[in-house]
């Protein structure tokens, strides 16, 4: 008899699970309480401009590639990859703007161009993270962090200095650069990883190299492409997915997992994994008998940020922007103060614009603009429309000074989504955008477990568990506990 598998939750890492689940030989449905599949990942179209409305890098692909080979397909099976080039634009302090390019002699002749005798040095740099990325993508990231004995591994012992573990990455770059710019250039990727890169492992410059060797990538047509594929192959392996379903609890009897309830009624299941966040899903799907954490254990975990978005639409073409652009023009140390140390919202926040316009001309009118801004903030703060449109101004401003034209007369289309917003579609643990911190002290095993030990048959997955945030961690996060399940079925 196949083993039937409900999933709550249809974003990257639900999606994963389910897939890798039916291609096993179970009987999987997918329930999910928005009218789309994606979760964060999901779209919107309005006016004639379409939305990403969450992630927007497209790194590591390699990851991609895996993951519907190992579903019987292919990236292009389901959309076009473009390498930009520039990778993106940076403003920095002294407000000038500087192209990040994708040729690595580029790159090289850019480091020695800001600080002499940092390209030799850069190349050091890229061939310890290269290892750090092998082992860590194709090693540490697909282990379940369920005990130590995982990582009792002659490859991972051997490598473990070089893996850099136990040192944060801020002063890991800072021995092999001083220019403040370089510095800032390599410390942002950690800031998809949810913490200040003075608590972040140095084993994380594994992002650099998928920054800077691998490249930055877009699928023509949006982020949503990766979605629409993931659906397909789901259903193709027999996923039935059903939207606009509301879980409301997880009926437990004896120990072990009994079905799920909806509407009022039960539909008996032999395993349950919860893709919705990790949080809402033992706090309130489950009786507090069977909860493994308390909310004493939440509060104290470290949040990820939460992000204020904007989405706009632009009646005229924007100069001086890229496909990606950061706005590093004010203090970086500052803004990730008011975010982990003295929780607030920000005085003078760095920000992210995203135009996918100057890369793709399906996503907006013809000589319009489509724009993503993203600022990362605290997770559980007051979020009122005052402040929401306090900080467009604010970021507004800023972009109209540094790129020197007027945006805001040209807005035709507005949008705001904050923690309110993320709470509200995704049941979204204070709010946050990127799930659990990737500090030292929740890493792997020290992550809330993908198994629940006083339910039997009860899984978890996604950016709250291992291996942590992001999408392509939460692709393999789905594959890993997939795999856990079908092994417990044998």
């Amino acid at each position: 008899m196949k083993k039937k598998i409900a999933v709550i939750g249809s974003g990257f890492a639900g999606m994963s699970a389910a897939s890798f689940l039916a291609k096993g030989g179970c009987e999987v449905t997918i329930y999910e309480k928005n009218e789309t599949i994606g979760g964060r990942a999901r779209k919107f179209s309005a006016d004639g401009f379409t939305f990403d409305m969450g992630p927007s890098w497209y790194w590591m692909p390699d990851v991609f590639e895996s993951y519907f080979e190992r579903l019987g397909y292919k990236v292009e099976d389901f959309y076009k990859l473009e390498r930009l080039d520039p990778s993106y634009q940076v403003f920095f302090e002294d407000k000038l703007g500087v192209d990040i390019p994708a040729s690595m002699d580029e790159i090289h002749q850019l480091f020695e161009s800001i600080e002499e005798g940092s390209s030799s040095r850069l190349k050091q740099f890229l061939e310890e993270a290269a290892y750090k990325y092998e082992v860590g993508i194709n090693d540490l990231v697909y282990k379940p962090g369920r005990s130590l004995t995982e990582f009792l591994d002659a490859r991972l012992a051997i490598g473990v200095f070089k893996l850099h573990v136990f040192q944060s990455i801020s002063k890991y770059i800072r021995k092999y650069f001083t220019h403040p710019k370089l510095i800032q250039l390599l410390e942002f990727p950690v800031l998809f990883l949810g913490a200040k890169p003075q608590d972040t492992p140095a084993l994380y410059s594994l992002m650099n190299y998928a920054d800077i060797s691998l490249g930055t990538w877009y699928p023509q047509g949006g982020m949503n492409k990766i979605v629409e594929g993931m659906g397909k192959v789901a259903k193709e392996h027999g996923v039935t997915i059903k939207t606009s379903t509301n879980v409301q609890k997880i009926e437990v009897a004896n120990g072990s997992v009994k079905g799920i309830i909806i509407n009022g009624k039960l539909l008996e299941y032999d395993y349950v994994v919860g893709g919705a966040d990790y949080h809402h899903v033992e706090q309130q799907l489950l009786e507090p008998k069977y909860r493994m954490y308390d909310e004493k254990y939440w509060d104290s975990r470290a949040m990820a940020p939460s992000s204020l978005i904007y989405y706009l639409g632009v009646n005229k073409t924007l100069e001086k922007l890229r496909h990606h652009n950061l706005f590093f023009d004010e203090s970086f140390d500052t803004h990730a103060e008011e975010i982990y140390d003295a929780p607030q919202w920000p005085s003078k926040p760095l920000f992210y614009v995203c135009c996918p316009s100057k890369t793709d001309d399906t996503v907006a009118p013809a000589g319009m603009e489509n724009v993503f801004i993203l600022i990362p903030v605290a997770p559980d703060l007051k979020d009122t429309e005052e402040e929401r449109q306090k900080y467009f101004n604010m970021v507004m401003e800023r972009m109209e000074r540094l790129t020197g034209q007027s945006i805001r007369e040209h807005v035709v289309y507005q949008r705001s989504y904050a923690h309110k917003d993320f709470i509200s579609d995704y049941n979204s643990f204070k709010g946050n955008a990127y799930g659990l911190a990737n500090t030292l002290k929740q890493t792997a095993i020290l992550k809330p477990s993908i198994v629940n030990k006083k339910v039997k048959r009860l899984y978890y997955t996604g950016q709250l568990t291992v291996p942590g945030p992001g999408v392509p961690p939460s692709l393999i996060s789905g594959q890993v506990t997939a795999k856990e399940i079908l092994k417990s079925i044998g």
